[in-house]
């Protein structure tokens, strides 16, 4: 079976969308940056290098350094699918990063977004 189209996509590819779709809204790259960070524990450095290096979605979901324990409390409708349903790994991590993004862009608060106390 093959993998997912996205999977195979370099993550430099799809950064900029989640950026683009934030700043249409009035958000910005420090919030995208942010929210990846929180999800998966890469710091600015870490995340850029992964930029600039290419990394595929997939590689770039399985390496990271730190995924948030909360981030099973991302919940909702991306793209028709409910992130939570999601029972593949990388998929659902790539689903939750929709989800945080789509949160962002929709002007909700970052201590919801991170799902903060």
């Amino acid at each position: 079976m093959s993998k997912p189209w996205i999977y195979t996509q370099p993550f430099a590819s799809i950064y900029p969308m989640y950026v683009e779709k934030a700043e249409k809204k009035g958000r910005g790259r420090s919030e995208v940056d942010r929210v990846i960070g929180w999800l998966t524990g890469y710091d600015e450095a870490a995340m850029k290098a992964e930029i600039e290096r290419k990394t595929d979605c997939e590689t770039f979901f399985d390496k990271a350094p730190a995924p948030n324990p909360n981030r099973e409390l991302i919940t909702g409708v991306v793209c028709g699918v409910r992130v939570e349903d999601v029972e593949e790994p990388v998929m659902r991590e790539i689903r939750y990063l929709d989800k945080l993004v789509d949160e962002l862009a929709k002007g909700k608060a970052m201590e919801k977004i991170l799902r903060e106390p």
